[in-house]
């Protein structure tokens, strides 16, 4: 097949750009011939995406028209879309060729995207999208404080959800995902799960649970965008009740960067100054090996996510490390995260800090289960085929591309 991946950055800006370069690989690899459109080449301070050879398209450098054009030229026989950032360059690009979008989040689902209502508390919104997602936008805190935001958001997401039913498919990576899109009205037979996608870090050589002396740090790591819905603050205060419960110390590692980094450091040297047990550090963005030996030296991973999170890949990275997961039980978590096998889930309507602070200590508490935990969380990774996931989304596009089976 001839397939033109569509996504708006050629960016690593996040967990769905990994997935979908982890997918390209193999599918070169399978004769298929790849080619690249985007729309731009931000943002500048994450790394190009490391691609198969083929033509890119870039809409900022070219010119729109230009670009589309240059795609028409090349003749795919289907788009594999993962999200654009203008709607009208969608639907014209939908005029190419038939069209397959992975929903990495709630693409047309959500006027802010977050599908979160955050007043009087924090939960995950269970609401349709619709016109009176306008009425709560305000009294439940769904998105920001500008109205004018909030209608061009409005427009720019119903647009997209219009344009959801062009597609020949629609791919997901959870239940909870493909339940969003039938909650829309989409057909069944049109939203595919896929499975587990390939992972990204690999330990070398067999992995077997392993014990730090008795009187070490436990060692916690978060791995991220900094910014509120991520629950970065939440998960400070809990790791500090968790130092003041524990005999041994507690480190932890908070990773990435974004708007509430700032915040969460403040908030994380108050912390430390009143808890002399817990120590915290912010390295920023890390990737690669590095990111690999982060989760080689660590003992939990916290997911703090107060947004139901459309997957959360990172924890399934970790687990093949021997990292069991600590998370709140929103969105597409539980579906990877099972409670008392790989790590445990804290209640996740409302996400509380109390909450999150016993599911670590519960994980950890125990020396003997926390050794359990290790040897689920193995065996979670090991369960994940990363071959079967390319193949049932090749067939996706194939039937997307009516073309006959291989």
């Amino acid at each position: 097949m001839r397939i033109a991946t569509v996504n708006w950055t050629r960016r690593t800006a996040g967990g769905a750009e990994t997935t979908m370069a982890l997918s390209l690989g193999p599918m070169a690899g399978a004769g298929h011939h790849l080619a690249l459109w985007y729309e731009i080449d931000r943002p500048s301070d994450r790394p190009i995406l490391q691609l198969p050879e083929g033509p890119a398209w870039c809409a900022e450098e070219l010119g729109r028209e230009r670009a589309v054009a240059a795609l028409r030229d090349w003749k795919p026989d289907v788009l594999y879309v993962h999200g654009l950032l203008d709607p009208a360059t969608e639907r014209q690009l939908l005029t190419v060729a038939p069209g397959v979008l992975f929903a990495h989040n709630y693409y047309g689902t959500c006027i802010s995207g977050n599908k979160t209502l955050t007043f009087p508390r924090v939960r995950p919104c269970p609401h349709r999208f619709e016109w009176k997602c306008l009425a709560r936008y305000y009294p439940r805190r769904t998105g920001g404080l500008n109205p004018a935001t909030m209608v061009r958001a409005y427009r720019r997401q119903a647009r997209r959800l219009t344009t959801l039913r062009d597609y020949r498919f629609l791919v997901v990576l959870s239940a909870h995902m493909r339940s969003e899109y039938l909650q829309q009205g989409l057909a069944a037979d049109r939203v595919v799960r896929l499975p587990f996608p390939p992972l990204a870090h690999q330990p070398a050589g067999a992995l077997v649970p392993w014990q730090r002396d008795a009187a070490a740090p436990w060692r916690l790591l978060f791995v991220g965008r900094m910014d509120p819905l991520k629950g970065g603050a939440e998960l400070l205060r809990g790791a500090a009740s968790v130092a003041r419960s524990l005999p041994r110390p507690v480190e932890l590692t908070m990773v990435g960067d974004g708007p509430s980094a700032h915040r969460w450091r403040e908030l994380a040297g108050r912390l430390a100054a009143d808890e002399p047990r817990l120590s915290i550090r912010f390295p920023g963005w890390v990737g690669g090996e590095r990111l690999g030996e982060l989760f080689s030296g660590a003992d939990l991973l916290v997911m703090p996510s107060l947004w139901p999170e459309p997957f959360g890949r990172t924890g399934l990275e970790a687990a093949a490390f021997g990292v069991p997961c600590v998370g709140f039980a929103v969105g597409g978590i539980p579906e990877w995260l099972t409670d008392g096998v790989n790590g445990h889930l804290a209640p996740g309507d409302p996400p509380t800090v109390p909450g999150l602070a016993e599911a670590i200590l519960r994980a950890l508490r125990d020396p003997a289960h926390h050794q359990m935990l290790r040897r689920g969380a193995i065996e979670t990774a090991r369960g994940i085929d990363g071959e079967q996931h390319i193949r049932v989304l090749l067939d996706v596009l194939r039937r997307a591309a009516d073309l006959p089976a291989r």
